[in-house]
This record gives C-alpha cells, structure tokens and sequence, in this order.
C-alpha cells in the first residue's frame, strides 16, 4: 500500500492501531502473528505521531553511559520473554540480580527493605509496636471498613485507607507510600486501593486477612499453573529484565520486524464513521493529507489523547477519558564518580523516599548496579525521579532547578562529598504517569459501555489496569484477540 492508495483508498484496512508505544506495537505484532498463522483479511496499519517507536520508552547513551528516561526495567513475564524471543532479542535479554536489596531513606539513613520473615523480623524501618500491628493485620485480626468517610467514597478505600486498616500506620508511611511513589508518582490519600492494588485487595476479600488470602492464592495458581514454553529464557522470581543497548531495544526490534506496517510521523486528525460500520481516520503525514477506511480501530493513545479524538464520535467516553490525571515527573540523570559515595551503590537496586524526610526526590535507581556497561568505569549512574502527584510544582521548574535540588537531596542521602555531577538528562514528562483515583472502575465502565454504540472502535491504554511495560504488552496481546473476535463475527 504505497502513499497514493493511502490518500485515496481503493479498500478497507482490516485494522488501524493509533499509536506505536509498546501497547501498539505489542497489538500489531500479535495481529500479525495471527496472519502468519492462516487469516487472510484485510491489512493492519499502525501509525505514531512521532519520529520514532516506543513511546515512553526512550533509551539514550552518551560518553559511556547508557541510560533509560522512562521505564528502567520489565518484570520478565512470559508475555514479554515469548515477545522478546519472537523478534530475535533473546540473546541480548540481561537480568538483574533479584538478591540486590532495596533501600528506604528513613530518618537520615538508608535501612534495607525486608525481603524475608527473618529480614522482617530484624529490619529497624518498623518499631516493635509497628511489626506486630502488621503481623496481627495480615492474620486478618483487621477492622471493618465501615464510617461516614467511607460512606461518602462510595464505601471505596484508597490506597492509605486500605493498608492503614490493614497493616497499620507505619508498614504505610514507611513501605507503602514510597512503593506508590515509585510505582504511580501517586499520593496514597487519592489512589483506589482496588484500582492500584486489585490483586492485593483480591486476597484481603478471599482470604480475610492478607497472610490467608495469599496462602489462598497462591495454592489456587499453583493448581491453575501453566506449562511452561521450554524455548523462553529461564528466569527467577524477583529478577529485572532489559536488554543489552536498553528497553528500547524491544519496541525497535518490533518495529522493523513489522516493517511498512508502521507509518512515524502520522498524525489522526479525526475519526468519522461510516454507513457502512467501518471508520475514516483522517490523518496529516509527512507526505500530505491520508484518509484511511478501516474495519476496526483501536486507540493505544494516552487518555487525554484518546479524549480529544472522541469528543465528537462518543462524547461520555471522551468526557470520561479527560477525566484521568496525569502528573508531571521528571527523571533526572546524573553521573558521579565512585569516590562521591558514602554508600556502595554498586550492591544495590536503588532507595525510595517517604514523604516528610526532609527530601524532594521520590527515589533513585542505581543503574549501573542493575545491569552491565551502564557508565564507564569509575562512575556510578543514577536515575532520579521528582515530582508526582505529591509535588505539582516540579513542572514549573527550570531544568538547572530540578538538577539543583536532585543532586542537594543525593548529598543528604547517597553521597559524600559536594562533586558537581555529570548531567546527562533532564527529561520532564509533563504528563507522565496515569493515575487510578476514586471511582476508577466506574469510570472505565462508563467508557467501555458508552463505546458499545460504536462497534469495531477499542480503547488499549495503561490507564486501565497496570502502568508496568509487562502490564502493556499482555494487555495489547489481549485486545489483540478481541479484535480478531469482532472481525469474525463481521
């Protein structure tokens, strides 16, 4: 399908994705497969309004560094090993030791998260009371989740409400909130508890108690459990996965496998429908105006995107998209020398901060103990990440203010000499990532039904259900499937 026949189609796309972020390309690439197994209509075409793949993955080098400004690392899920391994990555898959410890900056010290009942058991980030406050909690010897509070949320607790009941004030100040911070650059005051931590309110509603509800949980995937694909790379359980030139390795590695499936540069400008039950996207590209006919199309976009091309098509589910907020953050990347350290940050995975130390940064990761040829030798890199729902003000800032307070927060924490860093990047996402507030589900209900009138037409997005990159690409798999089920039933 050359550029002519796109500004003037003579047939029907069997699917158009908007959007070529990890969700997209993952869409796409399981569509084609679905090709290469036998299915014979129509064509795909996935479209990205940049110059480039990936969406929030960006992996740059420099000097000797090779860092990431978006995603860090992947869960190695089984989706994302079968993909990495489909487009010829398998070989260059790295794997950071799960043994590395976890650090939380508390009262002027990094104190090691536990990672075990013993660990748990000898940590100094809980007092005693606070220990067994959260054993008792996980025994289920928890509160109701009753009062006026409550009542007022639609008897739906947020993220502080749920694991304060739960596991009592301290495992929340202390563990939870800066996981939340690290995970949504969220308050825990704002977020839904069963919209950010579904799985973990899941066990608390089977089991009564967090302990029984994993126990429950974990003997019903142990009876459920899959066979396991001997061609996968073999992984362990708490093992980080990238790859050797970073994760943006894997949406260009899909990309070329997809070849001219992938249009960069193109821009939707509207979406029409049809009286035929099919749709027009109107686009602008590199090589003029494109009007494209599809059978089906699905927006990977993020939800403020995706709103403002349904405002006209299906107003409710555009008014329900917009409302999704998304903070700014900015990831901050600066070398130092070995010498600047008062700490090893070769032996570990990184430190998150809570709120109220006295620190504006909400945590760093240590890179170069993460993975292989990260910085030169002699240097440390560190990914430091500000901003969030907790601190708005961040994107108001210029660049040499961010960097100004990150490397003032790393001398209290990480530090100990005042060495001027290495600045490598300052990239501010203004919109970064996408929160789960009060009313989460029900919203996404009163999207996906209003869509209902609009047949053909889906919505894949992170700001569903799960931000991680391993949550993208099983979700895009998944829609994958869906459309294929509708367009057998066309």
């Amino acid at each position: 399908m050359n550029s002519t026949d796109l500004a003037n189609p003579s047939t029907t796309l069997d699917t158009l994705i908007v959007g070529a972020g990890i969700t997209g390309l993952s869409l796409a690439q399981a569509l084609q497969q679905d090709r290469k197994r036998g299915r014979q209509s129509g064509q795909i075409l996935l479209t990205e309004s940049q110059e480039r793949v990936g969406g929030r993955i960006v992996t740059q080098s420099q000097d000797g560094f090779l860092w990431e400004e978006g995603p860090n690392s992947c869960l190695p899920t089984p989706e994302f090993l079968k993909l990495a391994v489909d487009v010829g990555l398998k070989d260059e898959l790295v794997l950071a030791d799960r043994r590395l410890p976890r650090y939380v900056y508390l009262q002027g010290e990094l104190i090691p998260v536990p990672m075990s009942p013993p660990a748990f058991f000898q940590t100094k980030l809980l007092s005693d009371w606070g220990k067994l406050r959260a054993i008792a909690g996980a025994l289920g010897f928890v509160p109701p989740a009753i009062g006026a509070t409550l009542s007022a949320q639609g008897d739906e607790e947020t993220v502080a409400q749920f694991f304060g009941r739960h596991l009592g004030q301290e495992v929340l100040e202390r563990l939870v909130q800066p996981f939340v911070s690290g995970v949504y650059a969220g308050d825990p005051n704002q977020l839904s508890a069963s919209a950010a931590f579904g799985k973990v309110t899941k066990m608390a509603d089977i089991g009564g108690g967090l302990a029984a509800g994993a126990i429950l949980s974990l003997a019903k995937n142990g009876r459920a459990k899959k066979t396991v694909d001997p061609s996968l790379p073999k992984v362990q359980r708490g093992e980080l996965a990238s790859f050797r030139q970073g994760l943006e390795a894997l949406p260009k590695a899909i990309a070329a496998q997809l070849g001219d499936v992938v249009k960069l540069g193109w821009h939707l400008i509207q979406i029409k429908p049809t009286e035929h039950q099919t749709y027009l996207a109107e686009f602008s590209t590199p090589q003029g105006p494109a009007r494209i006919e599809t059978r089906s199309m699905v927006l990977t976009t993020p939800s403020y995107v995706s709103a403002d091309l349904l405002a006209n098509l299906c107003p409710v589910a555009s008014q329900g998209l917009a409302k999704i907020p998304y903070p700014a953050v900015a990831c901050v990347v600066l070398g130092y020398p070995e010498s600047a350290f008062k700490t090893s940050v070769s032996s570990g995975f990184g430190n998150l901060i809570p709120r109220g130390q006295g620190i504006r940064t909400l945590g760093t990761i240590w890179s170069s103990s993460l993975f292989p040829n990260r910085a030169p030798a002699g240097w440390r890199l560190l990914l430091n990440f500000i901003g969030g729902t907790t601190d708005l003000a961040i994107a108001q800032l210029s660049q040499e203010e961010i960097v100004q307070i990150v490397h003032r927060d790393l001398q209290k924490t990480l530090l100990k000499q005042d060495i001027p860093p290495k600045v490598l990047a300052v990239h501010l996402w203004k919109r970064a990532i996408p929160q789960y507030p009060l009313g989460h589900h029900q919203n996404l209900a009163q999207i996906h039904h209003s869509l209902q009138q609009r047949p053909g037409l889906f919505l894949c997005g992170n700001y569903t259900d799960g931000v991680a990159v391993g949550d993208c690409i099983r979700r895009g798999q998944e829609c994958a499937a869906d459309v294929v089920k509708y367009l057998d039933q066309g």
